[in-house]
């Protein structure tokens, strides 16, 4: 049973119950699910994933201390430690993860202040501008089994994705590294006889690659061990996954300068069938800059090119 199933029956078989018979006056302000840090959440867990913070169990979220006490969240905190220690042949840890904890009873507010900087789910523009992917993937990932108040689910569809203008920006900034690493330095640097610098330059395209191809899709970047996974399931590019590898895995040599054109040539493709190409190069320079150009708030358009990488 992966990860998302095992939290969803342990929750339907003893959670629930405990809710609906211990809490009953709570249920109009709680929220529960599985989201968060964890490759379960994701639904990428296998059995190597269960060496380190796999276990059952689910979040409970709670409003503020204005709607619910604090009595009755450390009541709840007590309920939920008193659930079985063990469920579908899995224990319950009693350790916190690396991370802090990653199931349990949270505060709404808390928990979004913790994991994206905004306790309503609505970053300013400079918090979008900078955040981490990664910590906004982790926020709309997993499931929400049920959201009777509203506010976890008000605040995840908010946080959905980035608003266009920082799409845009993000975007410009890696198609200019793209630029630099792979159609400039890599060939440069095999030129210069040194393929240890070649191969470096070959892992920062890689690197800026994925992060364009991810804003091209309009969705987060997971955390980078979890990037191919997540690029082969997405619904533009995932064909690049493969071209991608072997950048990373193969030796130096001119077949991956010519790698490198096919991919910046697959990019600048789905910029022209976004609209953010109006001609038909690949040469990523002057298309970073013809997006950047498209910014509509003038503060966010005139920002440094790579002010978010």
């Amino acid at each position: 049973m992966r990860g998302l199933e095992l939290s969803r029956a342990f929750f339907e078989e003893h959670g629930r119950p405990m809710l609906e018979a211990q809490f009953p006056e709570l249920l109009p302000y709680l929220a529960v699910g599985l989201f968060g840090s964890g490759s379960e959440c994701f639904g990428w867990d296998d059995e190597v994933s269960r060496d380190h913070d796999f276990e059952p169990g689910f979040m409970i979220f709670l409003p503020g201390e204005e709607v619910v006490d604090r009595r009755s969240a450390f009541l709840l905190e007590r309920a939920y430690a008193g659930l079985p220690k063990s469920y579908g042949g899995v224990r319950r840890s009693v350790l916190l993860p690396v991370g802090g904890a990653r199931h349990g009873v949270f505060r709404t507010g808390d928990y979004f202040l913790s994991h994206v900087g905004a306790a309503e789910g609505m970053p300013d523009t400079t918090l979008w501008l900078t955040l981490p992917e990664e910590a906004l993937a982790e926020a709309v990932n997993g499931e929400v089994f049920f959201d009777n108040f509203g506010e976890v689910t008000r605040i995840r569809e908010g946080l959905a994705r980035f608003p266009e203008d920082v799409r845009l920006k993000r975007l410009a900034g890696q198609l200019l590294l793209m630029a630099q690493s792979g159609q400039y330095n890599y060939a440069r640097c095999l030129a210069h006889g040194e393929p240890e610098a070649a191969q470096l330059a070959a892992a920062e395209f890689v690197k800026s690659a994925l992060s364009a191809v991810f804003l091209l899709a309009k969705r987060y970047q997971p955390y980078y061990k979890w990037a191919f996974r997540a690029l082969r399931e997405l619904p533009v590019l995932s064909s690049l996954a493969s071209p991608l590898a072997t950048l990373l895995t193969g030796p130096a040599g001119e077949a991956k300068t010519a790698l490198i054109e096919d991919i910046c040539r697959s990019v600048a493709g789905e910029l022209t069938a976004q609209g953010l190409n109006s001609g038909e190069t690949a040469e990523l320079e002057p298309l970073a800059y013809a997006v950047n150009d498209r910014i509509r708030d003038g503060e966010v358009r005139n920002l440094h090119i790579l002010a978010t990488v």
